[in-house]
């Protein structure tokens, strides 16, 4: 069998519907022995045969393509969940599928060379700087009645989870005129890859339509915050956390110490807001 049809889902030769044995399948597809009992009991090679009798596993041959398919998808480093949608996809919808995954990935991979030039900052002694510091400001912020939700996630679960919460809370304070202030998200803890937050989105409401309201509320005390404006750009991570580092670098170089978690507040339609608009606060307790 030539190696290339294999590799690519190319024709194969008369006899796809030939059998072999677990070892043959496996030697065939360069696949070790593991491997091929992994992805069974994944549900990504099940054999098309089992001997009642020996427990034989016997594969067709054309299931070849498959399993060359799979050794291919794991050299793009593509976890196994996601191999197996790509395994369970109509073959014209494959391509697409693998293309999503790539922009996924080099998305992040321009997101960790951002990260180690900060890092290679830091261990140098040789930071970059603050510029942005210089357009800090500062305000009062009454207490507030706030509509939540609370959540422990993930980095990638966080954009699509805020949406989400965001949407439900800005129903939710219909009954009580709609919001009564920006919406925010507090960050009661980080988000990364050893911490899942966790992470708050609240909706400032009137305390005196509060008993309209079946939704859980807290209040948000009076505070005063510094806070940095930044663009529709400059949210996405880990950019944003340039923002974060110049706030609470010019809390200390004052004298401040934070009083609260962290918070971004939006003050815009997010949605039509183009790069260069201003959408979003960096704001720090104090």
């Amino acid at each position: 069998m030539h190696e290339h049809a294999v590799a690519t889902g190319g024709a194969l030769p008369a006899g796809g519907d030939a059998l072999l044995t677990s070892g043959a399948f496996a030697r065939r597809a360069r696949l070790s022995p593991k491997a091929l009992r992994l992805y069974e009991q994944l549900g990504l090679l099940v054999p098309d045969e089992v001997d009642a009798a020996s427990r034989y596993r016997r594969y067709h041959v054309r299931r070849l393509a498959d399993a060359r398919l799979i050794v291919w998808l794991r050299r793009l480093d593509m976890p196994l969940a996601v191999v197996a949608g790509v395994l369970a996809a109509a073959p014209a919808d494959r391509e697409a599928l693998v293309a999503e995954y790539w922009d996924q990935a080099e998305a992040r991979f321009a997101a960790q060379r951002w990260v180690a030039a900060r890092v290679r900052e830091l261990v140098s002694g040789h930071e970059g700087g603050h510029p942005m510091s210089q357009e800090i400001l500062t305000r009062d912020v009454p207490a507030q009645l706030v509509l939540t939700e609370q959540r422990h996630v993930t980095p990638e679960e966080l954009p699509v989870w805020i949406g989400e919460a965001m949407t439900r809370l800005l129903t939710a304070a219909g009954p009580a005129g709609g919001p009564s202030a920006e919406p925010f998200v507090v960050y009661h803890g980080e988000i990364n890859l050893d911490s899942d937050g966790p992470a708050e989105v609240c909706v400032p409401v009137d305390p005196a339509h509060a008993a309209k309201l079946d939704v859980p509320a807290r209040e948000e005390p009076a505070h005063r915050e510094a806070y940095l404006r930044i663009t529709k750009a400059r949210v996405g991570f880990p950019q944003i956390l340039s923002a974060y580092d110049a706030v609470s670098r010019w809390l200390a170089d004052h004298g401040h110490t934070g009083t609260a978690s962290p918070r971004e507040v939006y003050f815009t339609d997010w949605d039509n807001a183009g790069p260069d608009d201003e959408v979003c606060d960096i704001a720090y307790p104090f």
